[in-house]
């Protein structure tokens, strides 16, 4: 079975999501849509609008056959390690392609890119010093956005393989917050905290109003107490937590009690609004770098949510012994440990039977969606 694979946030899922995948099946001639989501805390460093499961039943609906879930680690980290753990899965899972957005729209300029040394985790950096690449984006400007950069992340972990990439150009801006028909997910979650219109910018409405939404300040509270509580020595044995930027957090942490002024104090160049962001999660949800050290390769495929096609993928990839995860226990004890902590934040500030629903979802099987 011919597959392609997309890898995803759908948070929330909107209609580029929905045109994405079906120009991905049209360019792969795909028999099998893939997606790898993030969970239920997404690459800014911030919580999902809405948990994982509903976002994965949201894009079975509307054009992918089966959803495996990126793990927590991989989700949460910077354009690099974002891509880098989602074409691991791929790999896993034996895909033929993948299919990225892009804003520049120009294959043949990424890969010269993505041919280079240079980490994409500091592009921008690197462009700044008046470093330049012969064609690749017309690099006479440091103007690299979002999706060029996991472009060429995904271009860079796919060399090797024989997944082929495909490229669709953005027709909405990431940082765009205008409610259309194309609106981007920015846009969106930004509509729904002001409780206004949709005006059909997404095919997940019904989903969405039945729905409680999560916002990062939510949780503020908690790690305003924990970084004032916690010592210096206990802070610096986090993931992430390097040069200094403990004392950076405690420092600002004790001046502000809003979450949006903390974040705008701590934000600098040496420290970037999803380095702070990033940063502050692996302290909430405890993450150490022993741990992250310790934890063995990931080489399953934990199975959020399938339909029919889904269902005939899944049986061939038994076939070929392919390690899948439709049940929580099936996933190697480590890597479950850490998804069902980060699932006990991502609850704490629900109403308890929300938290319930999404706590006994966890440990609960793949979802078959009709």
């Amino acid at each position: 079975m011919q597959t392609c694979g997309i890898i995803s946030e759908y948070n929330p899922f909107h209609n580029g999501h929905a045109y994405q995948i079906q120009e991905a099946r049209k360019m792969s001639k795909a028999e099998c849509m893939i997606a790898v989501m993030s969970g239920n805390f997404v690459q800014r460093g911030e919580p999902a609008i809405i948990d994982k499961w509903k976002r994965a039943e949201a894009a079975v609906l509307n054009g992918i056959d089966i959803v495996i879930e990126l793990p927590y680690l991989y989700a949460t980290q910077s354009a690099s390690h974002f891509a880098n753990g989602g074409i691991t899965v791929l790999k896993h899972a034996g895909a033929d392609a993948i299919c990225f957005g892009s804003e520049c729209g120009n294959l043949e300029n990424l890969q010269e890119i993505a041919d280079t040394p240079v980490n994409p985790d500091h592009l921008h950096e690197a462009l700044n010093t008046g470093m330049s690449y012969p064609k690749a984006y017309s690099l006479l400007t440091s103007n690299m956005y979002p999706n060029d950069l996991l472009a060429v992340s995904y271009l860079r972990a796919i060399r090797g393989t024989t997944i082929k990439p495909y490229l669709l150009q953005r027709t909405s801006g990431y940082l765009d917050e205008t409610i259309q028909a194309n609106a981007s997910a920015m846009a969106i979650r930004k509509a729904l905290k002001e409780k206004v219109s949709l005006q059909n910018s997404t095919p997940m409405e019904k989903i969405l109003q039945n729905s409680v939404f999560v916002y990062p300040e939510m949780y503020y509270s908690y790690l305003r107490t924990f970084l004032l509580t916690s010592s210096v020595k206990r802070l610096e044995e986090f993931f992430m937590f390097s040069e200094g930027i403990e004392n950076h957090l405690v420092k600002n942490a004790k001046q502000y009690e809003n979450y949006a002024d903390f974040l705008s104090a701590c934000t600098s160049y040496r420290y970037t609004a999803s380095r702070v962001r990033r940063s502050c999660l692996q302290a909430m949800n405890q993450v150490t770098k022993t741990e992250v050290q310790n934890l063995p390769a990931y080489e399953c495929l934990r199975v959020l949510a399938f339909n029919d096609v889904g269902r005939k993928w899944l049986a061939e990839q038994r076939k070929k012994e392919t390690h899948i995860a439709a049940k929580f226990a099936d996933v190697p004890f480590p890597w479950r440990q850490l998804e069902y902590r980060t699932t006990l934040l991502y609850t704490s500030v629900l109403p308890e039977e929300e938290r319930d629903r999404i706590l006994n979802l966890e440990i609960q099987g793949a979802h078959y969606i009709k």
